[in-house]
C-alpha cells in the first residue's frame, strides 16, 4: 500500500518522532553534538560583533532623515541574523555532512519497513566521509555565487531594502537543497538531476524548507532540528517518489 505524500510541516514533525524512536536515538547524538559546539561558537561570535555588523549595512542618511534610522535599523538586524545564520547552519552541515547521511541512510530503512536495523559502524560512517563532503562541497558552490549576489545587493543603498525578502526565500530553498540531498545522495542520484527533481516540487519543497528554516531559528529547538530535518528529508524523498527520479536518470 502506498504511503501518504504529506506537507512540509508534517515531514518535519514525522521526522522529529523518527529521530527519538528508540532505533534512532544513537545515530542523531554525533550530528547533536556538531550542532551544539557550533551554535554555541554562533551565539559567542554574534555577541561580540553583532551591533558593528548592522551598523555597518546601515546607509548613512542626512541629519533631517534620521527619523528613518528607527524603521530601517530593525530591517538590518533581520538581515544580518539572515546572513549570519545561514553561513553558520551551512557550515554546521559541512562538518556534519557524514553524520547526517548514515542518519539519513538508517532513516530510510525504518521508512521502508525493513525491520532488521543494522548496527552501528564507524567503518561504515568513515567509509561515507569522501563522498558526503565531496557533495557537501559541491552545494558550497552553488550556494556560494548566490549568497554573495545577495551580499553585494545588501551593501547597495537603497537595493538593500529587497535584500532580507530575498535572502529568506534563498534560504527557504536552500534548507530544501541541503536536507533532501542526503537521501539524493545516498541513493546514488547525480547533482544536477536532483536540482531538476526538485523543482518540479518547488512548492513542497519551499513548504518543508520553509518549516525547517523557523525550526532552526528557535532555540533549543534548533538543537534537534538538524536530524528532525534529515528524518524529514528522507520521508519527502520516500513518499514523493524519489525513485523516479533515479529511473529517469
Amino acid at each position: 500500500m502506498s504511503t501518504p505524500v504529506l506537507s512540509g510541516p508534517q515531514y518535519l514533525r514525522e521526522g522529529l518522532k523518527l529521530v527519538l524512536s528508540p532505533g534512532l536515538r544513537l545515530f542523531v547524538l554525533l550530528p547533536l553534538t556538531v550542532n551544539v559546539l557550533l551554535f554555541a561558537a554562533l551565539i559567542g561570535l554574534a555577541v561580540r560583533s553583532f551591533g558593528g555588523w548592522v551598523d555597518q549595512l546601515i546607509p548613512t542618511l542626512p541629519d533631517w532623515l534620521g527619523f528613518l534610522n528607527y524603521i530601517l535599523w530593525p530591517l538590518f538586524v533581520v538581515l544580518v541574523l539572515l546572513m549570519v545564520f545561514f553561513t553558520f547552519t551551512m557550515l554546521a552541515n559541512i562538518i556534519a555532512a557524514p553524520f547526517n547521511g548514515f542518519l539519513a541512510e538508517k532513516v530510510e530503512v525504518v521508512v521502508r519497513g525493513e525491520d532488521n536495523f543494522p548496527p552501528f559502524s564507524w567503518a561504515e560512517l568513515f567509509a561515507m566521509v569522501p563522498r558526503t563532503i565531496g557533495r557537501e562541497l559541491r552545494k558550497l558552490l552553488y550556494f556560494a555565487p548566490r549568497a554573495l549576489a545577495l551580499f553585494v545587493l545588501s551593501l547597495i543603498p537603497g537595493l538593500n531594502l529587497i535584500a532580507t525578502p530575498l535572502w529568506l526565500l534563498f534560504g527557504v530553498w536552500m534548507m530544501a537543497v541541503q536536507y533532501i540531498d542526503y537521501p539524493a545522495d545516498n541513493n546514488k542520484l547525480g547533482w544536477n538531476e536532483m536540482l531538476a527533481w526538485l523543482r518540479e516540487r518547488r512548492w513542497a519543497c519551499l513548504g518543508f524548507g520553509g518549516i525547517t528554516y523557523l525550526a532552526l531559528l528557535v532555540p533549543l529547538l534548533n538543537l534537534l532540528a538538524m536530524p528532525a530535518a534529515v528524518a524529514g528529508a528522507t520521508l519527502f524523498w520516500v513518499r514523493e517518489g524519489g525513485e523516479q527520479a533515479l529511473r529517469r536518470a
